[in-house]
């Protein structure tokens, strides 16, 4: 028993020896310890910037070595589809970052920076109230436990007042976020669109690349979350991040630096264990989005496809299909549901009571421990010091929570970022001209890759020439490797052929929708040549808009056109009922594609070339539902007004209406001559004749069989 109480005694002896030997070095060791932090900020800095170079030049090498266009075969394209872009903080999600913030934050003068600027005052001082707040939560606690009422009563007054700023505070932090958000969403989406429907970048994306399946939920859906979530992070980085600096500093005069910076040190040590453990939750953030817009995307199919479903009766198929869209999706949901469930649980524990200890144990630093250069603390300062400094290690300790919260949400933002910025990089890639499309061409990818990779030239020209032009389809089968032929204005040419000849791939090369994939192309410019479809667009607007589209009416009234012109216009065509079938007339407004028959849309968009007046007319099938009389109404009408016309057309009534003929055999041969229609129509009706007689020739050869046996 003596030795026990001795070896204790010894014990207090060594510890009290300690504290009055750190005590008396206090000064020299908190200078050690800083100085020693400040080292190792310096050595991680300069460590992050060695490999951002090196990031830099592996990159450098990778673009050296990269071809300008990738195509893929079916089984690459699913691999590609199973290995898709991870997720994570690294070099890739800060550069896109960095380009999304130049578009939503686009100068040190905008108005976005100014709320930026607003908003960092209003955080600094929400916090500076926070401050204030505490020592009157300590100051109030001392007079009560003092017993002075009228002190007790004072300090509750000037609490009620500082509640004025403090709300007012909250609620304009509150509208600068929700205010940024709006503009940030607001610069982003115009400059999406700027991009998206520029030339042709739109069509780009849906018929020439396979990279973006839904653009449409990117733009609607995954810009508003990107902005949002951008808006959000600022302010639960930069307050906690504020909030910890500051009350770090009070704290640190009231318990000792040291103590902060060994309790820091452990709280550092619990987060590395809990960033180690945090889901991947920015991967889950994208292919939850990715899913949504695919589930949204079968929805729109169907709208879209409805007639072709109800008469095929597919309403069972397309009902699995939307099932099995909608089951995945929720799949997932679920899997983020419990990933969140456990790392939540690991959070509160660590956040919430963890570092609550360590706060406590804090906190009793000043009441256990005599700080030297302290005064000698009655029960009421102790009591006012211990709930002062409590309510601001509470307030630090919600702040890093918080900021280890976020990073869970930074982690979101690196999905919506990658979405968004995968769209960008698209887009840019397609005005540069290089696509990545899944090929599932019948003569393999391998035979024709060099072909596809290939680029012509496009000359700009008054006539029409293809010098050695290959005619490529859209799931990269070679149909024509050299197509020569040219076109002067008045040349009208009809294009005959099987269907998956190239007719319609010759037509998007000359509207400069497909890419040039080798030889010389001369052509007018794009607004010298106009397309009509079989089935024509007919846009959201008025009567008057139907006939003058793409223009408006400013563009209208700008070049001189007046409705007694485009009334004329529909006389030609005997559509002038449509402006007296409406009492709003021109400005009659509908949803033209269910309102006007097959043959009424035909003549309309007749109606849009006769107002346009190009130099060059691509007709793709457009007379097939109109009768014979306003088919030849149409071309005379055409013709007079100085328009080449570009037939597409298997009815034997518009040949008198060409004087050239390109026909393709569908075997990657073709015919480009001089068309006489008179005597076409006689050989086409003879070669009719003559098959006639050959489809007899069987019976007449088993009715001789018949007679010579009789």
């Amino acid at each position: 028993m003596p030795a026990l109480l001795l070896r204790e005694r010894t014990i207090r002896g060594v510890i009290s020896q300690l504290t009055t030997l750190y005590l008396s070095n206090r000064t020299r060791i908190s200078r050690a310890v800083y100085i020693t932090l400040f080292v190792a900020l310096i050595n991680r800095v300069r460590n992050a910037i060695a490999e951002q170079k090196a990031a830099s030049v592996r990159e450098a090498a990778l673009r050296a070595s990269g071809a300008s266009v990738k195509l893929t075969s079916p089984d690459d394209g699913d691999a590609a589809t199973k290995k898709r872009k991870k997720v994570e903080l690294n070099r890739e999600f800060f550069r896109s970052l960095l380009r999304l913030m130049r578009i939503v934050v686009p100068g040190w003068r905008s108005k976005e920076t100014r709320l930026l600027i607003s908003h960092t005052f209003f955080l600094v001082v929400r916090t500076l109230i926070s401050v204030k707040v505490a020592a009157m939560d300590g100051a109030i606690v001392k007079a009560l436990i003092k017993g002075n009422g009228r002190e007790f009563l004072k300090r509750i007054v000037w609490w009620m007042l500082i509640a004025v700023p403090a709300t007012f505070t909250n609620s304009m932090l509150s509208y600068h976020q929700a205010e940024l958000s709006l503009r940030y969403r607001t610069r982003l989406t115009h400059y999406i669109h700027d991009q998206y429907l520029s030339k042709l970048t739109f069509y780009g994306i849906s018929a020439l690349d396979d990279r973006i399946k839904n653009p449409d939920q990117l733009i609607a859906v995954d810009v508003a979350k990107f902005s949002n979530s951008l808006a959000e992070l600022y302010s639960n980085l930069a307050k906690p991040f504020l909030d910890m600096t500051i009350y770090t500093a009070s704290l640190s005069k009231s318990v000792g630096g040291e103590g902060v910076v060994f309790m820091s040190l452990l709280v550092q040590l619990s987060a590395s264990v809990m960033r180690a453990l945090t889901p991947p939750f920015g991967k889950y953030v994208a292919d939850e989005a990715r899913l949504e817009g695919e589930f949204r995307f079968q929805h729109s199919r169907l709208i879209d496809h409805s007639e072709e479903v109800a008469l095929y009766a597919g309403h069972a198929a397309e009902k699995d299909t939307l099932d099995k869209g909608y089951f995945t999706l929720i799949k997932h949901v679920n899997y983020i549901l419990r990933r969140r469930f456990y790392h939540g649980f690991m959070e509160d524990f660590v956040i919430k009571y963890f570092w609550g200890a360590l706060g406590l144990m804090l906190c009793s630093v000043p009441v256990f421990v005599k700080i030297p250069g302290g005064a000698v603390l009655n029960m009421g300062d102790r009591t006012e010091s211990f709930v002062t400094n409590r309510r601001m290690l509470l307030s630090a300790s919600d702040a890093f929570g918080r900021v280890m919260f976020s990073y869970r949400e930074i982690m979101e933002l690196a999905g919506y970022t990658s979405r968004v910025s995968t769209l960008l990089d698209t887009m840019d890639d397609i005005q540069a001209g290089h696509f990545e499309k899944k090929l599932v061409s019948s003569s393999g990818t391998e035979d024709n890759e060099a072909v596809l990779k290939g680029r012509g030239k496009v000359v700009e020209s008054e006539n029409i020439v293809f010098i050695d032009v290959p005619i490529i389809s859209p799931n990269g089968d070679v149909l024509v490797k050299a197509l020569s032929f040219s076109l002067k204005p008045g040349d009208h040419l009809l294009v005959v052929g099987p269907n998956g000849c190239g007719k319609s791939s010759l037509f998007r090369i000359l509207g400069g929708l497909w890419p040039v994939y080798g030889g010389t192309v001369y052509k007018p410019p794009f607004s010298d040549i106009f397309y009509i479809p079989q089935r024509p667009y007919l846009s959201r607007g008025s009567l008057r808009q139907q006939i003058i589209y793409p223009d408006g009416l400013r563009t209208m009234r700008a070049k001189g056109t007046t409705d007694a012109e485009l009334l004329s216009i529909l006389r030609i065509l005997n559509l002038e009922h449509l402006v007296e079938l409406y009492p709003e007339g021109w400005d009659a407004e509908a949803e033209w594609r269910d309102v006007l028959s097959g043959g009424l849309q035909q003549r309309v968009a007749m109606a849009r070339l006769f107002y346009h007046r190009p130099r060059y007319a691509i007709l793709d099938e457009c007379t097939s539902s109109v009768t014979l009389e306003a088919e030849k109404v149409m071309y005379d009408s055409a013709k007079a007004s100085g328009i080449t016309l570009m037939t597409v057309s298997h009815r034997r009534s518009l040949w008198k209406y060409h004087s050239r003929i390109l026909q393709f055999d569908g075997q990657g041969n073709y015919v480009f001559t001089k068309l006489d229609a008179d005597k076409r129509l006689r050989l086409e009706d003879e070669k009719e004749d003559l098959e006639v007689l050959l489809r007899q020739v069987p019976e007449i050869e088993r009715r001789i069989e018949e007679l010579t046996a009789a």
